[in-house]
């Protein structure tokens, strides 16, 4: 049987017979049904950091920490994103087999895996 590919970059690669990630190989062969995870990005240490800054403000002669304080806390917040998984079902279990901020690109990989699964009949 031909190895037909349905999703190829530098890191990732979906064939019908195969997922490669990062140069681990899992066999299609045993994947019985792949999903999308997500993990909630973290952002309580920014709005911590805000409130330390909105203290410090109102507290200290000096208002430049304050501010300081403040903008650190508000790109602390900003900067934290939700990651986004590949998770493999196998009869070992479940496998989280790819992580990304993109959405969009594990969305992109699932939706290969599961013309993989597809294929295979």
């Amino acid at each position: 049987m031909e190895e037909k590919m349905f999703y190829e970059t530098s890191n990732v690669s979906v064939s019908n017979s195969r997922f490669i990630v990062d140069g681990q190989t899992y066999a299609m062969s045993n994947v019985t049904s792949v999903k999308t995870g997500k993990e909630e990005a973290k952002k309580g240490a920014g709005i911590v950091i805000a409130i330390i800054g909105l203290v410090v403000l109102f507290g200290v002669p000096s208002y430049l920490w304050g501010i300081i304080i403040i903008i650190v806390g508000v790109l602390a917040f900003l900067g934290a994103k939700d990651k986004y998984s590949v998770i493999l079902s196998t009869s070992a279990g479940e496998n989280q087999a790819l992580t990304s901020e993109d959405k969009n690109y594990i969305e992109s990989v699932v939706s290969a895996l599961n013309e993989s699964i597809v294929s295979r009949g």
